[in-house]
């Protein structure tokens, strides 16, 4: 049975001026998920959104919520997430002193909980933990760096994600694997087929600014089915 892929907006890749506006306009192309980053200045040199902003959203919009926390107070923001009301909560491990009480406080809301590694984090964090978790987050380039048009994905990418797609089988597991960073038109069939469940969608695709938002995501679409197809082929 094939795969669902979901295109997971990132919100702080939109006019930030016209966020109302950005949203509908990702609601008319089709979509239902809205990659959500909160980044608190010091994880990474970044502040997108507050969360004062966040809780405007909520109010304007029934979209799934996807919230990448990057902070090293984890508990507070996870707190703050509960109370506006998300559809899934990711936090880092590498600022993380207690994973297992944070991913039981998500889970008691009935909120999906995701755990998010740097490009440089080893799988073996999740040796305990992932049979808990409801999503992979892995980062593909450092976090909080989006601006840097320059950086690429790690070299290990590809790698990393097949290697994950491997574990998650190996415990007949059905996690969700994310992937966040340079998620672009060029690597979205390579990271389909290594095994990417949701796509992060920023600059490099569904807001590249040569096309509009419903002719990227048709074209993403495309790339999305072209990654299956490989998977298939090489599976089969």
């Amino acid at each position: 049975m094939q795969r669902n892929i979901t295109i997971a907006p990132s919100i702080m890749c939109a006019d930030l001026c016209n966020l109302e506006k950005s949203v509908r306009e990702i609601e008319e192309a089709g979509l239902d998920t809205l990659h959500i980053d909160i980044i608190d200045g010091t994880f990474s040199p970044s502040m997108p959104l507050g969360i004062n902003t966040i809780e405007q959203l909520r109010k304007i919009t029934d979209m799934k919520f996807d919230v990448h926390i990057m902070a090293n107070t984890n508990e507070f923001f996870i707190q703050e997430m509960l109370r506006i009301g998300v559809e899934q909560i990711t936090f880092h491990v590498e600022t993380s002193f207690h994973l297992d009480r944070y991913i039981n406080l998500i889970k008691k809301h009935d909120t999906k909980v995701g755990i998010a590694l740097n490009p440089a984090t080893s799988l073996s964090v999740l040796d305990y933990v992932l049979p808990q978790v409801d999503t992979v987050l892995l980062m593909l380039i450092n976090p909080g760096f989006a601006t840097d048009k320059g950086e690429k994905q790690v070299s290990y990418a590809t790698k990393k994600v097949e290697d994950l797609a491997k574990l998650i089988r190996s415990k007949d597991l059905d996690t969700k694997i994310e992937v966040d960073g340079r998620v672009s038109l060029n690597t979205i069939p390579t990271l389909v087929r290594a095994g990417a469940d949701i796509l992060v969608a920023g600059s490099t695709s569904l807001f590249e600014k040569s096309n509009g938002l419903k002719d990227n995501k048709k074209l993403m679409e495309s790339l999305i089915q072209e990654g299956l197809q490989e998977e298939v082929g090489i599976n089969g």
